[in-house]
This record gives structure tokens, sequence and C-alpha cells, in this order.
């Protein structure tokens, strides 16, 4: 059933007049005919009574009346809603970031955004890059802020990837370490150092980003939040790769030293979305900030 056929059977009935409805609705009076004669036949009822004077509504008609407008009017707040989401005025996003990214970058984003867009709702949640693609793939996340190295990268098949920036990483050592005057220093000089890392296996820390051929950290300490890795390195119990997105939270009693460039490790970050998926709209603007804070930190870092 076409919901103009409903459209013109509820002005016929609010007007009792088929000369009035067609005004209203711009048709010709022999067009609303046809279509109440059309809405008839598919009900299987007469709903009007033509009279002298206009027309009246049948008892069939009387009962079918309620269940237009109400059809009606459903659609009609359908089709407002819909336009609400288009407007940004209403919705949600809700975003997934790796831990570093969830230090700075990503609550900036979401704060500009909640200030431009306050009847959006949005939500964050911290996880590994993983975990992250797979809240995407289950649906449970729009966006989701993940990293890889260049010799690891995520499937670009399943994933639309937005490049945000690519972030260093920074070696962390204690005020009174032997390096801690230096600007720079190459990793093979922090080779009789011990690592503190999340895992005590390199391949599944920060540590597998980029080590120079031969160079095998030795890791004494696992400690998977950053304020134990930290409080490590400030005791001098060890060293520790801190990503740059990270760096802002640095305590004061460690200092934070540049790799050379043949060293220095690269992580890429990324905006994902789920390949071939339409996010609600909110998602778009969202990436706006994103970026716009991503290359602040660019040109900050």
């Amino acid at each position: 059933m076409e919901t103009q056929l409903l459209e013109v059977f509820r002005a016929v009935a609010r007007d009792g007049s088929v000369t009035a409805a067609a005004g209203r609705l711009g048709f010709t009076q022999s067009a609303v005919s046809r279509q109440v004669a059309t809405l008839e036949a598919e009900i299987g009822s007469r709903l009007f009574d033509r009279l002298p004077r206009g027309v009246a509504l049948t008892e069939e008609g009387r009962t079918l009346l309620p269940h237009a407008e109400a059809v009606l009017d459903r659609l009609t707040a359908a089709r407002r809603d819909v336009e609400d989401l288009r407007g940004l005025r209403h919705g949600r996003v809700r975003v997934g970031a790796f831990p570093t990214a969830v230090a700075a970058l990503v609550p900036r984003a979401l704060a500009a955004f909640r200030r431009a867009h306050p009847e959006i709702a949005s939500s964050l949640v911290e996880g590994l890059t993983p975990a992250l693609l797979d809240r995407l793939l289950a649906g449970d996340a729009d966006v989701a802020v993940v990293s890889c190295v260049p010799a690891d990268e995520i499937d670009r098949s399943r994933f639309d990837l937005r490049h945000l920036l690519d972030e260093r990483l920074l070696v962390a050592v204690s005020r009174e370490h032997r390096l801690a005057g230096r600007r720079t220093v190459r990793l093979a000089e922090l080779a009789d150092d011990s690592f503190i890392a999340g895992s005590a296996t390199a391949e599944e820390t920060l540590l597998r980003a980029s080590l120079p051929s031969g160079f095998r950290p030795r890791i004494d300490i696992v400690a998977a939040e950053w304020t134990g890795k930290l409080g490590c390195v400030a005791a001098g119990l060890g060293v520790a790769l801190v990503p740059a997105l990270a760096a802002r939270g640095t305590p004061a009693d460690i200092t934070l030293l540049r790799l050379r460039d043949e060293d220095e490790p690269v992580r890429r970050v990324y905006a994902a979305t789920v390949s071939g998926r339409t996010g609600p709209p909110a998602v778009d603007r969202f990436l706006t900030h994103l970026t716009r804070e991503a290359r602040r930190f660019d040109r900050t870092a």
C-alpha cells in the first residue's frame, strides 16, 4: 500500500470534501477520487459515503482512519529522525583507541567534537589494535584509532584506513642515567641496559617496531601499565621505549631521548572503519576533528 493513498484518505476525511482535499494537496479532484477508489479496492470496503455536499466516513473508514494517521505520523517521525542524523542533531559515535592515543590525541578530538555537537552521544573505549579491529567488525565501535609498523600493515581489504600521523618512539631513561645528558642515542648504546616492557618477549612489545639487526634487548621487568613502566625507569631499574603520543604525561624525573634516524622506530597511526560499511553521519564529522588534532600534534612533536 502506498503511503500517498493514506495521505489522500486522511486529507479527505479531515476536510469532508474531495474538492477541498485536492486543493490542499495540490492534486486535481479526479486524481484524488482515483486514489480514494484505489485505496477502497485494496481495503475491500467503501471508506466514504458520497453525499450531495462532500463525503462522510463509513464505519470502515472510521476504523481505518486512526491506523492511517498512526502510520503517517510514524513515517513523519522517521523522516525527522533521519534528517536529524544527517544534520548532526541526533546520533552517536563510538570510538576505540589504543592506549597511548588516549593520552592526548583522541580525548582532545572527542572534546572538540562534543563542544561542536553536544546533541551527539559519544563514547570511548581503550584497547589494543587487534581487539579494536575485532570490535569494529563486530559492530561494537564506529571508528578505531589504531597503530601498526610498516612491516605489519593492517588488512586494507577489510578496513578503510585514514592516515593520521607517523609516531616516533622515544627512549625514557632516569635523570641519573649515563646518557641522560644526550639528545639522541643509538639503540646499540643501550645493549647493556635492561628494557622495561609489557611482555618478556620483545616481539610482543613496542620493541618489535624496528630493532636493528642483531640487537636483542634484555627484559628483566615486565609492566603492563605505563605508570609502572615509568616508575621503574625513574627508579633506575631500566629504560623503556615511549611513544611520542604519550610523551606529554612523562614524569619530571625521567628524560626522553631521541633515537638516531637509522634506529628510529616509527608506528603508523590510522583511523580505521570497516570497508563497505556505512557509518553514522557523525563519524565523518568526528574524523574531521581527529585529523585536525593529529596535524596539530605533528606540528608540535
